[in-house]
């Protein structure tokens, strides 16, 4: 299951980290940060891309928008969007609990840099109505992420 696997991500690797689960979805932007109380661009997207041949999780702010010329240029190749089966997949966890922590094989993870805006922001974690609170540098840490500049 998806929510355990995160859950057990966090326990090896930090468990002074909760894992949140809420009644209500938390399954976009908007439902987390009603959820969670924080303001959208708070909520830490997680989006699964392909790059040619590789699959790849781009984390960025509720608000950010990806920049298909930033893009690019930091990757020499077009960003393609995997649909939900294959997001599934390759992360185990379904659309709208898409989060880099506790997958079942890795992936290459980028943190876009309009994260470091907060000291605090809310991914999901591996259910639609499941996150957590982290400080973006220990999640870029926590997951390997390296940190980009591909977001307007």
């Amino acid at each position: 299951m998806s929510l355990e696997s995160v859950r057990s991500f966090f326990t090896e690797h930090a468990p002074d980290i909760d894992v949140l689960v809420t009644e209500q979805s938390s399954a976009t932007v908007t439902l987390a940060a009603e959820a969670h109380g924080v303001a959208p661009e708070q909520i830490a997207k997680t989006i699964c891309l392909r790059v040619g041949e590789e699959i790849v999780l781009l984390v960025a702010a509720g608000t950010a928008r990806l920049s298909n010329r930033k893009f690019k240029d930091r990757f020499s190749a077009k960003p393609r969007m995997l649909d939900a089966t294959e997001v599934v997949a390759a992360t185990s966890h379904p659309v709208g609990g898409v989060c880099p922590f506790g997958l079942p094989s890795p992936l290459p993870v980028y943190c876009d840099v309009s994260l470091r805006a907060f000291e605090e922001v809310v991914p999901a974690a591996g259910a639609t109505n499941a996150a957590v609170r982290i400080a973006p540098e220990r999640m870029a840490g926590l997951v390997g992420g390296a940190w980009v500049d591909v977001c307007e």
